[in-house]
């Protein structure tokens, strides 16, 4: 299991755990009161420090290389109920962007997200989880696929960004952005959006224009990364935390700024810890919004979703 910088007294117990456990097999020694024990500290420290994460280290947690993608949601929710669809039907089929129609508890959805992977071979195929302007319009197509025959759309956001390539820019990354932006706003169906991972730039925002969107607890979200917006004011990576904070791009912070609707538990450690309880709930989640949003004529939907989104930011003195 991989640990975090922070996590270091959790890897300490985890280590002296397993050495418990591997004397307790051999059968020479009696060791399940020390396993109880050394189970029952690890808990105990594991919610101490996660009870009073600071900004960058939630960063860190959303970035876990253990923590559930897109797939594995759409997998779980579905129960195996899915088929993926490809293309954009004009320059090519992008990896790091993934959709598709599922079903969940009877009711078809369709799915978009973007996909990261677990080691370098599918990190590569999947561009790290930086969608290309193919994968926005492929996006894009499979919402408009939705709105044609009146199924609602869920996102699964999980990108450092849209990709910042030149033969990106040469494709109009920055359009094809937009017109999602555009798009989404007027799609006459319910669009329901989470935040599972990293929420960066255009690159999230793509794919987050919804009637509800949702952060899960040890996610982020903002107009620039924490490494980036310090390289910008300090020349260097030295001052991440600083910007972390500053940049108020938690779940939290989020959420008190009402730039999201609403903010999702995670399990003490973070999704990776019990993936099962996290697709649960937002599967819950998914049921539940469908439901209230099915009481709303799709005119008075549009009409609410672009409300909320001018409505941020603006404050009277």
């Amino acid at each position: 299991m991989h640990f975090l910088d922070f996590e270091k007294t959790i890897a300490e117990l985890s280590e002296q755990l397993e050495k418990a456990k591997q004397i307790g097999s051999k059968g020479k020694v009696n060791t399940e009161k020390l396993v109880e024990e050394l189970e029952k500290k690890i808990e105990e420290t594991r919610t101490e420090i996660y009870s009073k994460l600071t900004a960058w280290q939630k960063v860190q947690v959303s970035r876990h290389p253990d923590r559930p993608y897109t797939l594995d949601y759409i997998e779980a929710i579905t129960e195996g109920n899915f088929i993926e669809l490809f293309g954009d039907r004009t320059v090519k089929d992008d990896k790091a962007m993934v959709g598709g129609m599922g079903i969940v508890d009877g009711r078809s959805i369709m799915f978009i997200g973007q996909q990261k992977g677990r080691n370098t071979k599918t990190r590569q195929f999947r561009n790290f989880g930086m969608p290309n302007p193919e994968g926005y319009r492929k996006s894009l197509r499979l919402m408009k696929l939705a709105e044609k025959f009146n199924k609602p759309v869920v996102t699964f956001i999980d990108t450092p960004g849209a990709y910042p390539g030149i033969e990106a820019e040469e494709r109009s990354q920055g359009e094809a952005i937009a017109r999602n932006l555009f798009e989404m706003a007027h799609l006459r169906v319910p669009v329901i959006c989470y935040v599972i991972g990293e929420g960066a730039s255009g690159g999230a925002l793509g794919i987050g224009i919804g009637d509800r969107v949702v952060m899960l607890e040890y996610t982020w979200y903002s107009v620039i990364s924490p490494e980036s917006c310090s390289s910008i004011l300090w020349r260097n990576w030295d001052n991440k935390e600083k910007a972390a904070e500053a940049l108020k791009l938690t779940a939290s912070d989020m959420h008190h700024l009402k730039l999201v609707d609403a903010v999702l538990k995670e399990p003490v450690g973070g999704a990776h810890c019990n993936p099962q309880t996290v697709f649960s709930s937002v599967k819950s989640d998914i049921l539940r919004s469908l439901n209230k949003f099915d009481q709303i004529e799709r005119e008075d939907l549009v009409k609410k979703r672009i409300e909320k989104f001018c409505s941020m930011g603006v404050f009277n003195e």
